[in-house]
């Protein structure tokens, strides 16, 4: 997921099932505001994506990735692949050693 953060954008990486707690995010970024980012203010960032369907490699735009913890208990992950189409599996350590993200707790679990 994209967000706004204060005035920069954030890559967001949590489970499926989960949602946001923009509180703990707030603290986790030290920002005063964050909401979810809307497909027109980040659409650009990603143009060999489709809209919506970009893989959370944020790194490799510019974008700093945060991850929630629950997903590093993962012995994989599963995420698009830059179309609404094709997914892609990775070991999550070896997504964590690509990215390098920064770890933390900012999802509410179903």
């Amino acid at each position: 997921m994209m967000a706004k953060a204060d005035d920069r954008m954030v890559m967001l990486v949590l489970p499926a099932p989960s949602r946001i707690d923009f509180d703990k995010l707030k603290g986790l970024l030290g920002v005063k505001d964050v909401r979810l980012a809307k497909e027109e203010e980040f659409g650009g960032i990603f143009p060999d994506c489709n809209l919506g369907a970009m893989p959370p490699f944020g790194n490799l735009y510019d974008i700093p990735v945060y991850v929630d913890t629950s997903l590093t208990e993962d012995l994989e992950i599963v995420f698009q692949a830059g179309t609404h189409r094709d997914t892609m599996k990775i070991r999550y350590a070896d997504y964590a050693r690509l990215v390098n993200p920064k770890i933390g707790r900012f999802a509410i679990h179903p």
